[in-house]
């Protein structure tokens, strides 16, 4: 694997503080054009004569609010003037002497107050100004100092107080309330009865969700479907070469001689690839190194052998035949060393075949020789590897079974991740310990056991070496009767 050019490479973790800064200035933005371009929340809007029949024990329902809510209480509720409050907030007393003018009775039997607006709603609902416009419109008065000054009156009975930004939004309902006072937002209210007790009318809270609480989570809403496909690319763009990264380790675990792969991403990506790169090498020259070494030596072995068989030419019979028999017999170990470490070191091209076409194609040849092989089920699969080693894998298994048990039944399955191939025989069976044995170089249980046609106990250890350099394993298996071989190989 070698890094991609292309200039300075960004750390993963500058890239995650980037993508977050991103989707926080991206949601910001989304929330600032909303606020400044969505109209604001209409507050609530009451009658002062219809508080007032409410406190006369009258409808409760609002044209322009929410529906009130009466009590009686013995005492009457704490009012506070809010005289160091907004200006909106300073009127408390002269809606108090509206009030007790409306319904007729003494200032001190009339209690009122408005409920100061939260921090949150000073920040989000602007009209404020608007309420200050409506209220100095109903008096006849000019606004607050904080509010602009008014210019010179345009009739001898009324003050004309110019319009707030916003206060045109409520010019419709001015006109529908007509010319008398109006009350916006929460407020309570009290009167005295005959009795010395109160009656106590308050604006009822507004439903939950609220109108803000609505508006407010359909923007984060807004910012979050505008914001997450936008995250999802960039986190994909960032882990993407952790996953070719991974995909590079199993095809190295595969295959050792796999080509090394072109990997761009972040900075420490680059400093693994180089170290991956390093470490492939290293295995490489290993193996490389381990393979010819021994290559060289099984070599060397056939030049002795070949003395000692000239030399027993001219020795007694008995002895020429028992040593000869023992020189033969190593021959076709270091053949099988050599045949193996040439196959192996044979750089052949991996592809994608049919698993059930190689296992059919070895059972049609092995009945072609007159043996009783048959497969039992077969299922479709795809594998990626050498077909000239996993056909002489498959074979190596199937002429073991013919010749040890007289025939060979396959079966090819797969499951989501791995395929399974099958040998069954009904030949003699393995103790546990010999079946873990049967896998070690020249180990030979009995004549009963062995891959290879000359029995030195290279065929399983090779069979497996097979397999596990395709990313699977060899095992063998007990069965009611004989024993199973039982390959398995990613697919593809």
């Amino acid at each position: 694997m070698s890094r991609g050019t292309g200039g300075p490479r960004l750390s993963i973790g500058l890239q995650l503080v980037l993508l977050i800064l991103a989707c926080l200035a991206a949601t910001h933005i989304l929330v600032f054009v909303a606020i400044a371009l969505l109209p604001p929340p209409r507050p609530p809007i009451y009658r002062l004569s219809e508080i007032a029949s409410a406190l006369q024990g009258g409808s409760l329902d609002s044209r322009f609010g929410r529906p009130m809510l009466r009590t009686v209480s013995a005492t009457p509720p704490t009012i506070r003037a809010h005289e160091g409050g907004p200006p909106g907030h300073r009127r408390s007393g002269r809606m108090t002497e509206a009030l007790a003018t409306t319904l007729g009775r003494p200032r001190e039997d009339v209690r009122f107050a408005s409920t100061p607006p939260s921090a949150v709603e000073r920040l989000f609902r602007p009209e404020r100004g608007v309420r200050q416009f409506v209220i100095a419109h109903r008096e006849g008065r000019a606004p607050d100092a904080s509010e602009p000054p008014p210019p010179p009156p345009p009739g001898p009975d009324r003050v004309h107080v110019p319009p707030p930004p916003g206060a045109t939004a409520f010019r419709d309902l001015d006109h529908a309330i007509g010319p008398r006072e109006m009350v916006l937002g929460d407020f309570t209210a009290a009167l005295r009865r005959p009795d010395g007790q109160w009656t106590v009318v308050r604006s009822s809270l507004e439903p939950f969700p609220t109108d803000w609480q609505k508006r407010a989570s359909l923007i984060l809403l807004a910012g979050f479907v505008v914001v997450a496909p936008a995250g999802l690319l960039f986190a994909r763009r960032i882990t993407a070469p952790l996953k070719r990264f991974s995909e590079a380790a199993e095809r190295l675990g595969r295959d050792p001689h796999a080509p090394p792969v072109t990997l761009a991403g972040p900075a420490e990506i680059g400093a693994a690839a180089d170290a991956f790169n390093n470490m492939q090498a290293r295995l490489r020259r290993y193996i490389d190194d381990r393979t010819a070494t021994l290559g060289a030596i099984s070599h060397d072995l056939r030049t002795p052998l070949s003395r000692i068989r000239f030399k027993l030419e001219g020795a007694d019979p008995k002895v020429r035949d028992s040593v000869l028999s023992d020189v033969t017999q190593m021959e076709q170990m270091i053949q099988g060393v050599l045949t193996f470490i040439r196959d192996e070191s044979t750089p052949r091209t991996r592809e994608k075949l049919d698993l059930l076409s190689l296992v059919e194609c070895v059972v049609d040849d092995a009945a072609l020789v007159g043996g009783d092989v048959e497969i039992l089920a077969g299922q479709p699969v795809t594998v990626e590897g050498d077909p000239v080693a996993l056909q002489r894998l498959f074979v190596n298994l199937v002429d073991n079974a013919v010749k040890h048990a007289g025939q060979a039944r396959l079966r090819v399955s797969r499951d989501d991740n791995h395929a399974f191939v099958d040998v069954i025989d009904n030949g003699p069976g393995l103790s546990a310990e010999e079946r873990e044995k049967a896998f070690l170089p020249f180990y030979r249980v009995d004549a009963a056991r062995n891959l290879d046609d000359g029995g030195m106990g290279l065929g399983l250890p090779i069979a497996r070496s097979t397999a596990r350099a395709h990313g699977g394993d060899v095992q063998l298996i007990p069965a009611a009767k004989g024993l199973i071989a039982r390959v398995t190989l990613p697919v593809a």
